[in-house]
């Protein structure tokens, strides 16, 4: 485990959930444990206890330090740059990826980060798997040796901030349309000159370096661009903020304008090209988010409950009285427990190298889908208090459907996933 999560671990005592109603009346007669409606399939008993105390020091930060300033973030619709400096200080970004500063954990160590981070906001969530997976990640796969040197010690410890440029205002689920395109520079050798735009761009605002993938002129292939903002001169780059967003209104999202911008050919990614190099990126934050959305849903269960529990009508009965209310947490729980150990299986076979795209695909739909469906249904549970934010309930709500549209629209992965039961391309 990185020294960084090894030197601030807090003590076991510390554990997420609350702890477990004595059971000693039925020891002497039955051997089976209590019902843990936290973990309803045991899935902690999966993990290796590496991976219990990185979870158990992700968890503790971001309760501690991220939900008290989540509620007034999102009102504001502020993002605060230093909470990629506070990760970085925990080894919390680019947690997967070994050396340069990095954890070296495994794949579904990486993802239980994202679980607690998107136990209090999704926004947080996308601006550190944008940081992560998406930029870190495709520098640490595709970059060179330079490359990696150059920026992933500061962008594990946050001092440098990335933003990954695929989405265009006219292709969202067709980036093999792209239109932005690098040539030759006309008048700087050994530089190309990149012209187009990228839209909903995490962190594009206050990035060092973004990843932007273009097509060459002159072959049509793609390739990804290192654009360091301080190697562009004035007027060459542009990432304005997209505000008035209805979600993910805690991180912030912007566009990335390139008119002639020059950059230097050494920070063309040498060897990939085409649609493998961005995928490639896509598939592992995808992996990060369909166990990420699977907290924001079961903090939903538990402000849920604890609401049901409190809230008194008809005669004084707790509203957790009534069938209609049992049968929302019951549904919503029991997602959350299959969603969960789905992506922990995926996550041991994709650090086996044995997981598909297509599956993935199938947990990154599924969860999301589930998610933002049960959170619906479990924001009925508070009625028209749901309206007032200081419930949470109806951010997370905003959040995942945002979760359910991006890195491949829901509908999208069910034409991955079509794609392969049939053998039929159904996309054109």
């Amino acid at each position: 485990m990185s020294r960084l999560l090894l030197r601030r671990l807090p003590s076991r005592a510390f554990v997420c959930a609350r702890p477990a109603q004595s059971v000693r009346a039925y020891a002497s007669t039955s051997p089976v444990s209590q019902f843990n409606w936290e973990d309803p399939l045991g899935s902690k008993k999966l993990l290796s206890e590496e991976e219990l105390a990185i979870s158990e020091t992700a968890e503790r930060y971001c309760q501690e330090r991220l939900l008290p300033r989540v509620l007034q973030a999102y009102r504001d619709e502020h993002y605060d740059p230093k909470i990629l400096e506070e990760m970085g200080e925990l080894g919390l970004l680019g947690a997967t990826i070994n050396g340069y500063g990095c954890a070296g954990v495994s794949d579904v160590a990486g993802a239980l980060i994202t679980r607690a981070v998107e136990r209090v906001d999704s926004g947080y969530r996308s601006s550190m798997s944008v940081q992560s997976s998406l930029v870190m990640g495709a520098i640490h796969e595709f970059g060179s040796a330079e490359q990696k040197e150059k920026y992933l010690p500061d962008m594990a410890k946050g001092k440098v901030i990335g933003a990954f440029g695929l989405t265009e205002p006219n292709h969202g689920s067709d980036p093999g349309s792209m239109e932005a395109v690098a040539r030759e520079h006309p008048q700087k050798e050994g530089y190309y000159s990149l012209n187009g735009s990228k839209t909903w761009i995490t962190n594009s605002p206050i990035a060092d370096v973004l990843v932007v993938w273009a097509k060459l002129a002159d072959t049509g292939k793609i390739r990804g661009f290192l654009v360091d903002r301080r190697q562009c001169p004035a007027g060459t780059l542009e990432t304005p903020a997209i505000k008035n967003k209805t979600g993910l209104r805690a991180s912030i999202t912007g566009m990335i304008h390139l008119e002639d911008c020059p950059v230097p050919k050494e920070n063309m990614f040498p060897e990939v090209e085409g649609l493998k190099g961005p995928f490639t990126c896509l598939n592992s934050a995808r992996y990060g988010i369909a166990l990420g959305v699977m907290g924001a849903l079961e903090d939903c269960i538990d402000r849920a409950r604890t609401y049901a529990l409190e809230r008194k009508q008809f005669k004084g009965n707790p509203l957790a009285k009534y069938q209609l209310i049992q049968k929302k947490l019951a549904d919503a729980a029991t997602d959350a427990a299959y969603g969960t150990l789905a992506a922990i299986q995926v996550g041991r076979l994709k650090g086996q190298g044995k997981a598909t795209p297509e599956m993935i695909s199938m947990i990154k739909r599924q969860n999301c889908d589930r998610a933002l469906h049960n959170a619906r249904v479990l924001q009925e549970i508070f009625g028209g208090n749901a309206v007032s934010d200081e419930y949470m309930i109806g951010r997370h709500v905003a959040n995942l459907y945002v979760t359910q549209t991006y890195e491949g629209q829901s509908d999208i992965h069910s034409l991955i996933l079509g794609r392969a039961i049939t053998g039929i391309q159904a996309f054109v």
